[in-house]
């Protein structure tokens, strides 16, 4: 992996794995990559996301086990991007008002901020869409702020991770 590149993770990522390809059942492994590659200094996700991924399920178990997975984006650094965010989000004419206002109340902008402060990649299983109005996407704000973003697979790549099928 490259020394510089570090992964903040989208709510997305945690929730469509579990509810999905990397199912708690189907790919224990999945999740152990994750507190392996956090332990390591290469991901991450915030505080915010975490409490986006209260569902009272297998998803909030792991999670404990992940304490030190979810980064506080209570520091300046981060509210300062914050704050830069959310005033171009509001400023975009093309977005609906309901799309500004999911974005200001949802952990997305808080992703971009917390990734544009820590020079680092968003990963999340959104598209670019320039021609959104209902929803603010993250690949088109991060374009915006020249922040990285990439997905769940690419990130796996990156990081050398595989996962091996064996006998029971």
């Amino acid at each position: 992996m490259p020394e510089a590149v570090k992964y903040i993770l989208d709510a997305n990522i945690f929730i469509e794995a579990k509810r999905r390809y990397y199912a708690f059942d189907l790919c224990p492994g999945f999740w152990s990559s994750l507190l392996h590659h956090n332990s390591m200094g290469n991901l991450e996700s915030i505080d915010r996301v975490e409490d986006e991924l209260s569902e009272g399920d297998d998803l909030d178990v792991w999670k404990k086990q992940a304490s030190g997975l979810f980064a506080s984006t209570n520091i300046e650094f981060v509210l300062t991007s914050y704050r830069d965010i959310i005033q171009w989000a509001q400023s975009q004419e093309r977005f609906s008002d309901a799309a500004k206002s999911e974005f200001a109340s949802g952990a997305d902008a808080w992703v971009i901020a917390y990734a544009k402060a820590n020079n680092a990649t968003v990963v999340t299983h959104e598209m670019p869409d320039p021609k959104s109005r209902k929803r603010v996407k993250i690949p088109d704000v991060c374009k915006y702020f020249n922040v990285k973003y990439t997905n769940t697979f690419d990130m796996l790549r990156e990081l050398g991770v595989a996962f091996n099928w064996g006998t029971p």
